[in-house]
């Protein structure tokens, strides 16, 4: 997200990677090759109600700016299967205000497709919490809280949260509890305005 140094092993987009990747179609492809490993494009295209051709035709998009591979350990004959490089991605700032408004376009499809990958994870795991044991019901968190904070304490709070899933990250791969599952860790930070306007009181309690 913009202004967060990245942490684990990301790539800042620039312009031109940017447009490759701001496709909704193309962020669902690798983020299902991210959750579930390698694929070919007909089992891609199975997940995601797509056609076989539509969904090729993007991998080879993605490839050609970097985000997937070839996985060339599986398949046999003409069978291509892709797996997703092994980084992050960051936007930047200067992407926000870049003078292009293609590019800001992009930013834009970009940023709503991964609030809507969001929004169809927390859907997910409501629609199968009843299927869940008790252990992960019980630590599965769905919080929201109000802060008044001003922007440079909210940029602070917002490295000291990627630090803490950063040192759960090293951890992760050593865990052989049999229990262990993958989980998914979302963090918004987002400016609030309310409906109707703050206290009074509340405005002086916070200077």
């Amino acid at each position: 997200m913009p202004g967060q140094p990245p942490q684990r092993e990301s790539r800042s987009l620039d312009a031109r990677s940017l447009r490759g990747l701001a496709h909704p179609l193309r962020m669902r492809l690798l983020d299902e090759l991210r959750r579930s490993g390698s694929a070919t494009a007909s089992q891609l295209g199975a997940r995601l109600g797509e056609s076989s051709g539509s969904t090729s035709y993007h991998l080879r998009q993605l490839a050609a700016h970097g985000f997937v591979e070839d996985d060339t350990g599986r398949g046999k004959g003409r069978e291509r299967w892709w797996r997703p490089t092994p980084q992050g991605v960051t936007v930047e700032e200067d992407l926000l205000n870049d003078p292009d408004p293609a590019v800001r376009g992009a930013v834009e499809v970009f940023l709503r497709e991964l609030a809507s990958a969001h929004h169809r994870e927390v859907s997910a795991y409501l629609d199968s919490r009843d299927r869940e044991g008790p252990a992960w019901r019980h630590a599965s968190d769905l919080s929201d809280f109000t802060l008044r904070l001003a922007p440079r304490t909210a940029q602070e709070l917002i490295e000291k949260m990627h630090e803490l899933v950063d040192g759960y990250t090293a951890s992760a791969a050593r865990d052989d509890d049999p229990s262990a599952r993958r989980v998914r860790v979302h963090t918004h930070v987002l400016p609030f305005t309310p409906d109707r306007p703050e206290p009074e009181t509340a405005r002086e309690a916070s200077t």
